[in-house]
Order: structure tokens, then sequence, then C-alpha cells
């Protein structure tokens, strides 16, 4: 086994030969073979898992007000308007905006991730856009914060969420019973599985 700190990188030693397959999420993986037609998925292997945003333990009632806020966005369809965004017959056809109405006095929130994971974080130019951005800046907005995000090696976002350098961390988490002994997790905001990527 070898470890890629960026899907991108996996994805090259599979073309050059340096790996057989890579192990990946499914949404990322169908824009890699999307741009690679040399490639193709194997499904079917892994079980379904479910995506959270994680917070401090330390801060049970920001973690409260998320899942709040989370429900009103999935009962109103902004969390299914933000994912068909970027997955789908209907990307870029309902990209989230911020209500001109938001208030955003309560301060700052910061957020971790790593923004190689297309479609749920990567970088457009120099701006860090996707899925969980989107439902990041959305729950900001809904909560009366401006949102910062700040990115980092997908191993560092449990610890700067712990040690409050970051306030929450989203990025295609994976909810596991070890990441739960460090951090809270939300309730889930989506699902999502993991495939194999070969050579055709």
């Amino acid at each position: 086994i070898e470890r890629y700190n960026k899907g991108n990188d996996a994805v090259m030693a599979l073309k050059q030969g340096k790996i057989d397959c890579v192990v990946i999420d499914s949404e990322p993986a169908k824009k890699f073979v999307e741009k690679n037609d040399d490639l193709e998925i194997v499904e079917d292997i892994f079980d379904k898992e479910e995506y959270a945003i994680c917070l401090s333990k330390d801060n049970a009632d920001l973690t409260k007000e998320f899942n709040e806020a989370l429900k009103e966005l999935k009962d109103d369809g902004t969390l299914d308007s933000i994912r068909d965004n970027y997955i789908g017959d209907d990307v870029g056809k309902t990209p989230y905006e911020t209500p001109k109405d938001a208030d955003h006095s309560k301060g700052t929130l910061t957020m971790a991730t790593n923004a190689t994971f297309q479609p749920y974080e990567y970088y457009d130019g120099d701006k860090i856009v996707g899925i969980d951005v989107d439902i990041a800046q959305a729950v900001c907005d809904k909560l009366g914060y401006e949102l910062k995000v700040e990115d980092m090696e997908f191993d560092a976002i449990v610890n700067s969420v712990k040690s409050g350098k970051a306030d929450f961390g989203a990025a295609g988490m994976t909810v596991t019973e070890d990441r739960k002994k460090s951090v809270d997790f939300t309730d889930p905001y989506t699902t999502a599985e993991q495939v194999v990527i070969v050579k055709k």
C-alpha cells in the first residue's frame, strides 16, 4: 500500500505504472476518469460511508447549532441544490449564493480542509471552492458568521480542530470510531462510497 496526499498524484502514479490501482471516493474518481480516458472505475467493492463536519469536543454548543442549520438546509432543499451544482446533469446551474440580508456579525469561523478532493473541495484559480465550501458558507450564513477556509494536509485537519486552530473541519470526512475519540461530528450531510480506479 502506497499513501498519496493528493488524489491527482495517485492517479499519475497509476498512469505511469508505479502502482496498480487507486482506492478513492466515488465522486473524485469520476472526475479523474472523465479527464483520463485510459482509466476506469471498479464499483461495488466497499460499503457506503457517511460524511460529516468535525468540531471540537469542547464546543458542543456550536455542534448543536451546526446540526440545526444543516437540518434547515436539508429541509429547504439547499443541500441538494449545492450538490447538484457540482454533480450530475445540472453542474453549474444552481450555484449557492449568500442571501443579501445575511448577518455575519458574530465573527469568523475557520474551516480546515484539504483542497485536493474535487468536487468536495478544490482550487478554482486561487480560490477554494466545492460542495463542502458551499455547505460551510450556507451554515455560516444561517448562524451569523463569516467563513474563512484554510487548506492543509488531510491528516492535519482533526488535530487542527482539536487544538482550536480551526473551528471545524470539512473535507469529505468519513465518520469513524477512531476519529470520534478526538472530535465530535455533526449529523451526516451526505453518503459516499470508495471505489477503485484501474487502467482500462
